[in-house]
């Protein structure tokens, strides 16, 4: 025991058990400088400002192939609109190739008859009414509706 007390008290041991104590401090100092230093380093300032560049580099054509993707597909629904068209145009001149159909058609349009038939044309009283409204300018003389249509025609300007 006496041995060990004696190195208690020994100068190297004193020195030794001084170093050690301080490296303790200066590794602790150390810690917390690091600690509030800032995580940011040249490396990851270059990594963020490569990045930000090729995104803003990506950005425009990003948005012009997002763009013609959107005109691609309303071209492509207008092709298929025009191709229902022409598809249906196809089926009307078909039709009008029958000859049953196109009677049919001139009869309903054009009021035609076959010979020996009566037509008849069944007037709505509503637009009969209206029709003979307008009929005050055709009882007129032709010359008089150009002449009212002169004085209109002046008192607008005026």
């Amino acid at each position: 025991m006496a041995a060990r007390d004696r190195d208690r008290f020994s100068t190297t041991t004193r020195l030794r058990l001084l170093g050690e104590q301080t490296a303790a401090r200066v590794y602790r100092s150390q810690t917390k400088r690091q600690a509030r230093r800032s995580r940011l380093t040249g490396r990851a300032a270059l990594l963020a400002l490569v990045l930000c560049s090729l995104i803003v580099a990506l950005a425009y054509p990003m948005r012009q192939y997002v763009s013609q993707r959107a005109e691609i597909a309303d071209l492509k629904h207008r092709q298929e609109q025009a191709r229902a068209r022409v598809e249906q145009l196809r089926d009307t001149k078909a039709r009008w190739q029958d000859d049953a159909y196109a009677e049919q058609q001139i009869r309903r349009r054009l009021h035609y008859v076959m010979p020996g038939e009566t037509g008849f044309v069944v007037i709505d009283p509503g637009t009969a009414k209206q029709s003979r409204t307008d009929r005050g300018a055709a009882h007129r003389p032709w010359y008089a509706n150009v002449w009212d249509g002169v004085d209109k025609s002046d008192a607008s300007d005026q």
